[in-house]
């Protein structure tokens, strides 16, 4: 697991602050934070220490400085990609796609390809495949979207038209193989949460961020107030669906715009209501299936869902705005 070519990096006493449990436990200041995480980017970690490192922040939880000290790390492990701009001054759009669906369809896809006909240059990055899952990945590949194999490849399908998806493994292979000990290990890390909040852009663009529960919506809310260097180029903050940061059909969620040190309210919360049409979804949640009725979506023989719609206005109207 280490690179022989590096010293390996002593942890000894990083765990002994953060591996004390949910009570005794203390945060790392940022700059060791940093230097932990860059070490665990780097391989520079014995196996034995780096899984102690990850259960203690799996029992303790990052703070804000802590997360905000670990992005910085992520984001210096890889290189950024150069963007054009797309119509109307579009900037690009970054969507993190790491969860997949099981329950209700992926329509992340459907959101990326419907901003790209506005203009707006989407990059979608994530996982190739999850067991039990329908990742975007898969349906992408369904839709005979070729996942980009190099840098090169991000920014010249991002530049031809406008939308690009980039396997984790590709955009940032340091990241990559942390988020890959989850099937080692059992558990999700640390970097689960990091990839959700990549700056991958060398411009800074509008990146949508989602949670799954309303604790990490406080948490996150912190971060983009706390360290408002984490929220630059803007970031859209949302209650996910299954995880995935696409618009939930079943109700509409509130949607957050945190950008120049402030945040703004975009899209106000709406309960179900229990007289409401019915959407129009696939009968079935597989990659092909979802694919066909995406094509079918974007041919207009399927109407947009109304929260799709909405997303889908909201995201181009802040693009367009002057950064």
């Amino acid at each position: 697991m280490t690179d022989s070519a590096s010293p390996t990096f002593a942890c000894a006493r990083y765990i002994k602050e953060i591996g004390r449990g949910p009570h005794g436990a203390r945060a790392l200041s940022q700059d060791d934070a940093y230097a932990l995480y860059e070490a665990m980017l780097d391989g520079r970690v014995s196996e034995l220490e780096l899984g102690a490192v990850l259960l203690a922040y799996r029992v303790k939880g990052e703070t804000s400085a802590e997360l905000a000290a670990m992005l910085s790390a992520a984001h210096r492990s890889f290189e950024p990609l150069h963007v054009q701009d797309g119509r109307e001054h579009a900037r690009p759009v970054s969507i993190p796609s790491y969860n997949g669906a099981r329950k209700t369809p992926n329509l992340v896809p459907l959101l990326s390809l419907l901003l790209a006909r506005e203009g707006v240059p989407v990059l979608v990055h994530g996982v190739t495949e999850d067991p039990g899952r329908v990742t975007s990945a898969e349906i992408f590949t369904e839709l005979s979207i070729a996942h980009a194999a190099s840098h090169d490849e991000i920014e010249d399908s991002l530049a031809s038209r406008r939308l690009a998806f980039a396997p984790i493994t590709v955009l940032a292979p340091k990241l990559a193989r942390l988020l890959a000990l989850r099937r080692r290990m059992g558990v999700r890390n640390s970097t689960h949460t990091l990839v959700k909040l990549l700056q991958p852009f060398a411009k800074p663009g509008l990146r949508l961020v989602n949670y799954t529960h309303p604790q990490y919506r406080e948490s996150l809310t912190g971060l983009f107030s706390e360290h408002p260097e984490v929220a630059a180029g803007g970031a859209l903050l949302a209650r996910g669906t299954e995880g995935e940061a696409v618009a939930d059909t079943r109700r509409q969620v509130q949607v957050d715009w945190f950008h120049e040190k402030r945040a703004e309210t975009l899209i106000s919360p709406e309960h179900s209501q229990p007289d409401a049409l019915p959407v129009d979804l696939p009968e079935a949640l597989d990659a092909a299936t979802t694919a066909r009725w995406t094509e079918s979506v974007l041919r207009g023989d399927v109407p947009v869902l109304p929260a799709v719609a909405r997303q889908v206005e909201a995201i181009a109207d802040v693009v367009r705005r002057p950064a």
